[in-house]
């Protein structure tokens, strides 16, 4: 086997989400997480209490401390997602062709009988609406409905377990988008200053602006992630991507409501609207499944990975992995171990000098002149082979437009706010530069070479292409320096 170093020898321009768990959350093992390649850690409030979720945050803090690096945090809002209840002896076998009751009683069951955690499920659903239970590998369709139930039949046999989950694909829905706990969590998270806030089972981008109404009293609101799982989605994506800050391809669910054949494609078909609106864009769920328990991951995973690399993903998410699973800092090493070795065959957005760029939506929050000034930065780095692209940004707005053309050229981004920096560890290519000087170039300049060196990444002779403006950190870069390292 491969010896892995412990520690990254170089930074990956894909960026890895961890799950934080029972495996992975005490502060010994965020630091080593940290150290091996994450760059965003993911709270799923779906699990746990308020109480364990606010420890969890400060100590993802005080290991981002420790190891003198920025990360950001994902507070992942449960949604309305539909469970089974409890079932009697705790799981029931379904033969095919068998006839199935959801029932509104809270009471004793008969055999065949269930209940789930949505009370108008039966005021929903409609004769010939499929049913799609513990992550697809049961099915049924509705075959009569009454006041107080709905039979169905099962087509797709297989066994059913207390609280699995419940998929309803093409059903309409009166469950509103964010429930009493989502928005508890919404505001707590708010007032902890937390990055980045995922917005479960997304249907239009109706649902994207009531949250964004729900955070606009706090000053440091996070930005949101629009999580992709629903059928519907699909036919709004322009839309919700537009709407949201940043989205999420959340395969688990999305590969339960839809033909799962048609995956990889709308993979693809979320990433490029992504690209077009300049949002940044998370693939998720079951990409090193096996390393839960498994030191390596199979061939499949590893190309999964790499695939959604070349597809054009900002950042690879882990989940059980690194939740709950046996080797949470391996599981991280081989992310960024395939991310190297995937991302010199990754095309450009920008392949060539000289080759005209598809039409795009500029990026939101940047005016013409430094969106042009920034992409003649990136262009002048790759023809002159230089090391390092160094930007000072305020909002991140700046690094974010240069991360969505893909150059080559690492990103360095200086930033005089602790919230920017940590939302930068989302950007593809960008590379936080923490406590960095930002009020004059040349102090900013100086910092960034002395950081080059110590980890080796600039040596006599490099060049650096800096762009900035006449106040550094200002709204407008207009000004394009380049730099030999002496």
């Amino acid at each position: 086997m491969v010896e892995v170093p412990a520690h990254r020898t170089a930074a990956s321009h894909t960026k890895i989400v961890a799950t934080v768990g029972p495996a992975s959350r005490s502060p010994e093992c965020l630091a080593q997480l940290i150290e091996a390649g994450v760059d965003v850690f993911r709270i799923n409030t779906a699990h746990g209490q308020r109480e364990e979720h606010a420890e969890t945050l400060a100590r993802i803090r005080q290991a981002s401390q420790q190891v003198g690096q920025p990360v950001a945090v994902l507070v992942d809002l449960a949604g309305p997602k539909i469970r089974l209840g409890e079932i009697p002896g705790g799981q029931l076998h379904c033969q095919a062709g068998q006839l199935v009751r959801f029932v509104r009683s809270n009471g004793p069951l008969l055999p065949g009988e269930l209940t789930t955690s949505y009370p108008r499920l039966i005021d929903d659903l409609q004769v010939g609406d499929r049913l799609m239970l513990a992550d697809g590998t049961v099915s049924m369709v509705v075959r009569s409905r009454s006041a107080d139930y709905v039979e169905c039949e099962v087509v797709q046999p297989g066994v059913l377990r207390s609280r699995q989950g419940v998929n309803l694909p093409g059903v309409k829905l009166s469950v509103p988008a964010l429930s009493e706990a989502d928005t508890a969590n919404a505001r707590w998270a708010a007032q902890q200053a937390v990055d980045f806030l995922g917005l479960s089972f997304v249907r239009r981008p109706e649902d994207v602006a009531m949250l964004r109404e729900l955070l606009q009293p706090y000053p440091s609101a996070p930005q949101i992630v629009a999580k992709i799982e629903k059928p519907e989605a699909l036919q709004h994506l322009e839309a919700i991507v537009q709407t949201a800050d940043a989205v999420m391809v959340a395969r688990g669910d999305l590969g339960v409501e839809t033909d799962i054949a048609q995956i990889a494609v709308v993979q693809k078909q979320i990433v490029a609207a992504c690209r077009r609106w300049r949002r940044p864009v998370i693939i998720a769920t079951q990409m090193l499944e096996s390393m839960t328990h498994e030191q390596l991951p199979t061939r499949a995973e590893a190309t999964d990975v790499a695939n959604a690399i070349l597809d054009g993903a900002d950042a690879c998410m882990l989940s059980a992995e690194t939740a709950v699973g046996e080797h949470p800092v391996a599981a991280v090493q081989m992310m960024h171990r395939i991310a190297l070795a995937t991302e010199p065959f990754e095309r450009p957005y920008l392949p060539s000098l000289g080759e005209p760029v598809a039409e795009e939506t500029p990026t939101e929050g940047l005016d013409p002149v430094t969106e042009a000034t920034a992409r003649a930065a990136g262009q002048l780095a790759q023809q002159l082979g230089a090391k390092m692209l160094l930007v000072a940004t305020a909002t991140g707005a700046t690094a974010l437009c240069l991360s969505k053309y893909r150059f080559r050229t690492p990103v360095w981004g200086a930033s005089p706010s602790e919230a920017t920096l940590r939302r930068m560890c989302l950007y593809w290519g960008v590379v936080p530069l923490p406590t960095a000087p930002t009020e004059n170039i040349a102090d900013l300049l100086a910092y960034a070479i002395q950081k080059g060196r110590q980890i080796g990444q600039l040596q006599p002779g490099d060049r650096i292409v800096l762009l900035t403006g006449s106040d550094v950190t200002g709204r407008t870069h207009n000004m394009i320096q380049v730099h030999t390292v002496p």
